[in-house]
């Protein structure tokens, strides 16, 4: 059984289709990268999964339970966490305490709260900032920061948004050499990036939305020469 079933999901906002009867699957283990211009529907998707947003019709199952329609906070205890594209920490809270709002409202498995969230800080680079309050950090600590506070809620999917958007060079390969040391640790990881080299890089598999449909679903290098998605981002030759 996959980990993560989408079946037909949709969602409107009045007369614009976001989403329109999305389709996947996402085996454990497996890093799924989903890709689209602007206002394809990606982040929506996003939200749709991870129960900030109600479908309007479809469904979503995690290890075979329907969390669709569910609120964030059940999804999230369910086993699903997200990042987002724009990083909004606690600022007064030191890092440290960031994380272990993570560890205390996620699954609910730390039996060290604290011990966990340092553990996780550790993990993404972080552990000698633990002290630092969150708004004193740069936006790649910022970024690791919300990382290791979505880890901390022990997460057997991880919905990774934007985690690259305006990185420099070196650190967009740090990021990429952190999210693959994730997936060899067995985390299952669902990652809208709009880097797509990167993206490419990093996926088994890429889907690719536009207009709220997929349009592509196959291995980076099928995906990367397939005409329908070259139009999507380059237009059609005159």
């Amino acid at each position: 059984m996959p980990l993560l079933e989408v079946e037909r999901l949709s969602k409107r906002f009045g007369g614009v289709r976001a989403v329109h009867e999305v389709s996947f699957v996402l085996d454990e283990g497996e890093l799924l990268g989903i890709m689209g211009p602007n206002g394809s529907g990606k982040t929506t998707l996003f939200n749709l999964i991870a129960g900030a947003l109600r479908p309007d019709a479809g469904r979503v199952r995690l290890d075979g339970r329907d969390i669709g329609g569910r609120a964030a906070h059940r999804v999230c205890a369910a086993g699903v966490a997200r990042t987002f594209q724009l990083v909004r920490p606690f600022a007064g809270l030191t890092a440290l305490e960031n994380v272990l709002v993570g560890a205390l409202y996620g699954r609910g498995t730390a039996r060290d709260p604290v011990t966990e969230a340092r553990r996780r800080l550790e993990l993404v680079g972080l552990a000698d900032r633990a002290d630092v309050p969150a708004a004193s950090l740069t936006l790649i600590d910022r970024k690791r920061l919300e990382l290791a506070r979505a880890l901390a809620t022990a997460p057997r999917l991880l919905l990774l948004d934007e985690f690259m958007a305006g990185l420099n060079p070196s650190e967009t390969a740090s990021a990429m050499r952190l999210v693959r040391d994730l997936v060899a640790g067995g985390l299952t990881v669902l990652m809208v990036e709009h880097i797509v080299w990167a993206l490419l890089d990093l996926s088994r598999r890429v889907i690719v939305l536009s207009a709220g449909e997929k349009i592509a679903d196959a291995a980076p290098a099928v995906v990367a020469s397939d005409p329908a998605v070259i139009d999507v981002y380059l237009g059609t030759n005159p």
